[in-house]
């Protein structure tokens, strides 16, 4: 699809689920944890309108999302995103660090969305919000299937 040199972003690399499990288990309000995604949100680069087109636009979220996939000469999975809603790149920015650098099929056989119940995110979303989210996971395990085709 497109080469990850331009489309980097700390997640899942330097941000690792264990980053994120040290720092949301930290927090006990909502009203934190709301504030450290858009800290993380913030760490997502903004992509270019050549990115975009090549990232597939989500349907079904409540700001405009797209996702985006390459299979890395290894066999792993290289994810990019981009949301117009801050809360969404926050939410985007926890995703990709639970896919980033992933086999296909480790994608497929795992629950993309299993570290925000782990760091109690998902049951406080808005019932909109968790549709966008269940979309963007079903498109994260679509982009491991089609790799492996």
């Amino acid at each position: 699809m497109t080469s990850p040199t331009f489309a980097g972003h700390p997640f899942g690399t330097t941000v690792t689920e264990e980053t994120l499990r040290q720092m949301f288990g930290a927090l006990n309000q909502w009203e934190d944890k709301y504030r450290q995604l858009i800290m993380l949100g913030k760490q997502l680069p903004a992509a270019s309108e050549a990115l975009k087109a090549q990232a597939r636009e989500i349907p079904g979220c409540e700001n405009r999302v797209w996702l985006g996939s390459t299979l890395n000469a290894e066999g792993t999975m290289h994810f990019f995103g981009e949301s117009e809603g801050r809360i969404v790149r926050g939410l985007l920015a926890v995703l990709l660090t639970a896919v980033e650098g992933k086999r296909p099929d480790d994608l497929i056989h795992r629950d993309p969305l299993a570290l925000f119940d782990e760091l109690g995110l998902r049951a406080q979303l808005s019932a909109s919000r968790s549709q966008g989210l269940e979309a963007l996971a079903a498109a994260v395990q679509d982009a491991a299937r089609q790799a492996l085709a």
